[in-house]
């Protein structure tokens, strides 16, 4: 559960900010997601490989 303390003279717009920066931080909704359907182990190896592969192609082509 998150938990933002909302600091004096401190809007509420800035402290929603905090709070959604977060919880984006915290990766829950991407737990979520991922939980709402099994994927094999196989396709989890081979999604990373891909993204690996990916990654790896647009750090070399600077």
């Amino acid at each position: 559960m998150l938990i933002i303390e909302v600091k004096d003279n401190e809007s509420i717009d800035q402290a929603l900010k905090r709070f959604k920066r977060k919880f984006q931080q915290s990766k829950l909704l991407q737990q979520v997601r991922q939980r709402r359907e099994f994927t094999k182990p196989s396709v989890q190896r081979r999604a990373q490989k891909l993204k690996a592969i990916y990654k790896e192609q647009k750090f070399s082509e600077d």
